[in-house]
């Protein structure tokens, strides 16, 4: 047990350190900020969004190891998906951190590493900063034709 432990601690420290995917993506269709006040972990994600697919995904900011390295693996996890794929994504995230009922990432996946972070409630917000932004992204880019759309019939 100590082994899988240090495993998923160096996972972490290591996309903590080398954070993958972190940088802005100018031409970006959508983007989005997140914010913890309580520790002041602050997150903006950048999407690029092409034929409903992910086509890219990356993130900037500042956290601690657990913030980063979650939004680090999320870049990793939602880039090449389908918005639905994407959505499904975050919905099993979410599940795995607050423990509810639902899908949630299979046991070989990458992100249940983070499945120790729901013993820690004050750290789930931390692991959850960069998803929350990517989902509300998400949910703009998908009211903006609509609120497009009736600006022209005005």
């Amino acid at each position: 047990m100590t082994n899988l432990r240090d495993l998923y601690q160096d996972a972490i420290v290591d996309h903590y350190r080398k954070p993958r995917n972190f940088r802005r993506i100018e031409q970006a269709d959508t983007e989005a900020e997140g914010h913890n006040p309580l520790c002041g972990d602050r997150f903006s994600v950048y999407l690029q969004i092409q034929n409903d697919r992910i086509r890219d995904i990356a993130f900037q900011g500042a956290g601690c190891a657990i913030s980063t390295a979650s939004a680090s693996m999320m870049t990793e996890s939602l880039k090449g998906k389908t918005v639905d794929e994407a959505n499904a994504v975050i919905r099993s995230f979410k599940a795995l951190l607050t423990g509810c009922a639902g899908s949630r990432p299979e046991a070989d996946s990458p992100l249940s590493i983070f499945s120790s972070v729901r013993d820690y409630p004050v750290r789930v917000k931390c692991a959850l900063i960069a998803w929350d932004a990517v989902n509300a992204a998400l949910k703009e880019r998908k009211t903006l034709p609509q609120i497009s759309q009736r600006l022209r019939q005005v």
